[in-house]
């Protein structure tokens, strides 16, 4: 099979064996795929990483020997993979088991594959009201979703999303639905115009300037969802959140951010690292319309073509790049 790998921030397509699955396993042959800014940050040097990567994803049921049923049947499928003994796995909380796999991301092959093999318990079936494309976004919009069900997201609290990039427009649209005043700012016109189009507020960065002139024009906020995809989100995040306020982490890097933390410390700010979510509520986000992912497409590409793709994901102010099986 055609498979994609990465190593040294190099990058290229070789033929590689088609994986073998276990009976707790399932082989699933990739429709659809999506490059997300974490695969730029695994190609820039993220977790010292070599592989296979690529974790947005729909495909088929090529193999289940633990349940035949799934066989020819459209999923996506979770990402973490536990050791399934830990506290963690018990709880259903792979993703923070310590001996976890991260599939296209820490030691499991991903989906910029033709074929991917996936743990038969992170499979969700998706239901046929939903496109292959959107089915792409269940992944990060699970975690878009996720800061609702960490933090107590009320209609009267201000709240803010900082980052117009794919997770910060995922999460603006996803969020406002638990608060329909929810502010989106970022730099880009364009893109704060498809959350605008879902009923998102939007205030553009450039016309405010610094993040300390942001807050004398729009004021302090409850909840700061960090979405930037930039070291320096939090500094910028602290400038807008109020004493006792929290601050929803979701950016991934290779590089550590700075963080002011006598501020912290004296303004008593809650800090929430928020990552992985419930695929069950994305689907049913997607499945009942609660949110349209497909303006957030910017191009489709053919897999054979994916140099190219990952070229145009790498741009500064692309949105989502899908890869076409």
């Amino acid at each position: 099979m055609k498979a994609v790998t990465f190593k040294h921030k190099s990058l290229w397509l070789t033929d590689k064996s088609r994986p073998v699955v276990e009976q707790d396993q399932v082989l699933i042959k990739v429709v659809m795929a999506g490059i997300c800014s974490t695969d730029v940050e695994l190609f820039e040097g993220y977790y010292d990483f070599s592989g296979v990567p690529g974790h947005e994803f729909v495909g088929i049921v090529h193999e289940s020997p633990g349940d035949p049923r799934l066989e020819g049947k459209r999923v996506v499928s979770e990402i973490n993979c536990g050791c399934g003994n830990c506290r963690w796995c018990k709880l259903a909380k792979q993703r923070h088991c310590a001996a976890r796999k991260v599939i296209g991301i820490k030691d499991w092959d991903g989906a910029f594959a033709e074929y991917v093999r996936v743990p038969l318990e992170n499979v969700h079936l998706v239901d046929e009201s939903i496109s292959s494309a959107a089915a792409v976004f269940v992944e990060p919009l699970a975690a878009a979703l996720q800061a609702s069900q960490q933090v107590h997201l009320r209609a009267a609290d201000r709240i803010a999303v900082l980052g117009d990039g794919k997770l910060g427009l995922l999460t603006a649209i996803a969020l406002r639905h638990f608060n329909p005043d929810l502010i989106l700012i970022g730099k880009h016109q364009d893109k704060l115009a498809v959350a605008a189009d879902q009923g998102v507020k939007t205030y553009r960065r450039a016309i405010f300037g610094s993040p300390a002139e942001q807050r004398e024009v729009l004021g302090f906020f409850d909840i700061v969802v960090e979405a930037t995809g930039k070291a320096e989100g939090i500094s910028d995040a602290l400038e807008l959140i109020r004493p006792e306020g929290t601050i929803v982490a979701k950016s991934t890097l290779h590089k550590p951010s700075p963080i002011h933390m006598a501020r912290m410390v004296v303004n008593e700010i809650h800090l929430v690292g928020s990552r992985c979510g419930d695929f069950n509520l994305a689907l049913a986000f997607l499945r009942n319309q609660l949110v349209n992912v497909l303006p957030l497409i910017e191009k489709v590409y053919d897999f054979t073509d994916f140099k190219a793709a990952f070229e145009h994901a790498r741009l500064a102010g692309s949105r989502k790049i899908l890869l076409r099986y």
